[in-house]
């Protein structure tokens, strides 16, 4: 399993931060590589959606199905495999002010077992980083800007 850790400090409130984060459709706004993040059923929010997505990471496009099996407003969230690539997050929103917040970000995959698996792993490792480092940059500025221009109207 390859666990990848991030934490960034937001301007903004952490409820704010969540509510956006939270539903997980936003993510191809900000997440790099998502290619599809769509919900399959009910419910379409919260606890117990499921997603079916894709992230295209270099030269290959992965497809997973999640679970969100933890949601506590607002201050965490939590993402199980269902199927596909083995992906499991873990998100945690902590106030550090009225107006600022700490984002923790903990993914875990899974690649195949065998030479393909290692191949495949070599391949992603350098895009995931990437990934995550544009993915986390992308949101804070879209949040921050977001969240200062709805204090001025």
């Amino acid at each position: 399993m390859v666990h990848v850790h991030n934490e960034s400090t937001f301007a903004i409130p952490r409820e704010y931060a969540f509510d956006y984060m939270s539903d997980l459709r936003n993510g191809g706004d900000w997440i790099f590589g998502i290619t599809k993040l769509d919900v399959v059923g009910e419910p379409n929010y919260g606890l117990g959606t499921v997603y079916d997505g894709g992230m295209k990471l270099g030269p290959k496009t992965l497809h997973s199905v999640i679970k969100i099996v933890e949601f506590e407003r607002p201050g965490s969230l939590r993402t199980d495999y269902v199927s596909g690539f083995e992906l499991r997050t873990s998100w945690k929103i902590n106030e550090l002010g009225p107006e600022q917040c700490e984002v923790v970000v903990d993914i875990n995959y899974e690649l195949p077992g065998g030479i393909a698996g290692k191949a495949l792993g070599k391949i992603i490792e350098p895009f995931v980083a990437i990934a995550i480092r544009h993915s986390d940059a992308t949101v804070k500025k879209k949040l921050e800007s977001e969240y200062k221009a709805s204090k001025a109207s």
